[in-house]
């Protein structure tokens, strides 16, 4: 067997049967990922491979600056992308164990066909072959999306997003479906009241409804809510370090959203409430459309104060944090299900300790009404590697239902990658046949390739219900 050939990560008989004969087969819903609505309708040919690679990529800038790369051949302005590519040809040979070797071996080979190793002296070599292939009509922003036999798209969007972009790509009858999803983070920020104070009033002009008072920023949100699943959404999303635990009333809501709009920033206990109401609030919008609520939990954002004053957020200093979970995550879905609001929802664990509280957690509020509504996802972030995979994977097996498992997505920035699904595709079909092969399941080949089919695919279409 050699590096990234056919049979990579697929270790028996069995496994390289499912894989090739079913897995990768099956048309990729990616119904979580960073990629710009904007990119997507513009549709245009890029110059050269830095800007869909590495040009927002901050696992790779993470890789770069532990192989001591200085800032300015990362993310700085005063460097060419060619220099940058180059910074990054000098780290690829010190990335081996790490996924991004793998990936990016992948992703030079699914995409443009060249299987020589990255490295200092090929690079100028890959440079020149990806700026070739970029420049042809295939190989545009929609064309590398469509080359990964991808069916669904689904962004991550800010309640007060015009959606033109969604809304243009929609009216050009593009064959990839692109939806968004509502990412209210932004309304949650009573903490940062100068930030918090210019994004009610974007709400409100985005809205067309006065933000000003508390109900009427209830209002507003609702609006954009509904416009959302007008234009096809049918998930939300939020990024916490856990979820709030504190009771909070309407009444008291409305005094720390007044505080924040007069400049005073909220203590850690009155943004904690502010959440806890808010959370809620979202949680019944969700139920009463039918959308699959998403709760990302576990991100230490920012630790580095240099860097994210410099550079801003999502540039790669994030990490794991040790939040406690278990009992403000019971609580918020008892308070939801209680009132009959429970949502469809997936939980994502950043921290690989929780990966048995998170798989376990959706068995204790799964009501009957619709089999697997509540999901423990996919590996996320920090985690969604080969080990993180089998371990979720391991997790998901022991506590829950892996046959109702909605699969992987990318959460990337990067429109390359895709080939992402197909690591995930390669390593559940090559712990599915090490089963067989060690007699730990039968090799009842239906159940097999039912099993793969409705985790690459099938259970994602049913669960989501997207519109078309």
């Amino acid at each position: 067997m050699k590096f990234c050939d056919k049979d990579f990560l697929l270790s028996n008989g069995v496994a390289r049967e499912l894989y090739h004969g079913t897995a990768s087969k099956q048309p990729i819903i990616d119904f979580h990922c960073h990629l710009s609505p904007q990119a997507l309708a513009e549709n245009r040919n890029f110059e050269n491979i830095h800007e869909p690679w590495l040009g927002g990529d901050h696992y790779k800038w993470r890789a770069m600056r532990a192989n001591g790369i200085p800032e300015r051949l990362i993310t700085g302005d005063e460097t060419s992308a060619r220099e940058k590519f180059q910074a990054w040809a000098v780290t690829v040979p010190k990335t081996l164990r790490n996924p991004l070797f793998h990936w990016t071996h992948l992703e030079l080979q699914r995409y443009f066909g060249i299987e020589k190793l990255l490295e200092e002296s090929t690079a100028q070599e890959i440079w020149e072959e990806t700026s070739r292939l970029l420049a042809q009509p295939g190989y545009s922003v929609r064309g590398l999306v469509e080359r990964m036999n991808v069916q669904v798209v689904c962004t991550t969007d800010d309640p007060a997003d015009s959606l033109e972009y969604h809304q243009a790509i929609k009216e050009s009858h593009w064959k990839v479906k692109v939806f968004p999803a509502f990412r209210p983070d932004n309304a949650l920020r009573v903490n940062e009241p100068n930030r918090f104070k210019k994004w009610v009033k974007t709400l409100a002009e985005t809205s067309g409804l006065s933000a000003g008072t508390f109900k009427g920023f209830l209002k507003a949100l609702e609006q954009r809510h509904d416009f959302f699943h007008a234009n096809g959404s049918r998930l939300s999303d939020h990024g916490m370090n856990q979820m709030p635990s504190q009771d909070c009333t309407e009444q008291k809501a409305a005094a720390i959203f007044s505080g924040a709009l007069k400049g005073e920033a909220a203590g850690l206990e009155d943004t904690e409430r502010f959440a806890s109401f808010m959370m809620e609030f979202f949680g019944v919008l969700d139920a009463d459309k039918g959308w699959v609520k998403q709760l990302h939990l576990g991100a230490l954002r920012d630790p580095n104060s240099r860097v994210a004053a410099r550079l801003g957020a999502d540039t790669g200093c994030d990490t794991i944090g040790d939040f406690t979970q278990a009992n403000s995550l019971a609580r918020y879905m008892d308070r939801l299900d209680r009132v009959g609001k429970l949502p469809k929802m997936i939980l994502y664990n950043l921290n690989p300790a929780d990966n048995y509280l998170f798989a376990g957690m959706p068995g204790s509020f799964q009501d009957g009404s619709l089999a697997g509504k509540l999901q423990y996802g996919a590996s996320w972030w920090f985690l969604d590697q080969e080990h993180g995979i089998r371990a979720q994977l391991d997790a998901l097996s022991d506590l829950g239902l892996l046959s109702l498992f909605v699969g992987m997505l990318t959460d990337s920035r990067s429109l390359l990658s895709y080939p992402r699904h197909e690591y995930f595709r390669r390593i559940l079909c090559d712990a599915l046949g090490s089963d067989v092969e060690t007699g730990r399941l039968p090799d009842r080949r239906e159940w097999l390739t039912a099993l793969v089919e409705d985790v690459c695919h099938r259970n994602a279409k049913k669960y989501f219900q997207f519109p078309g």
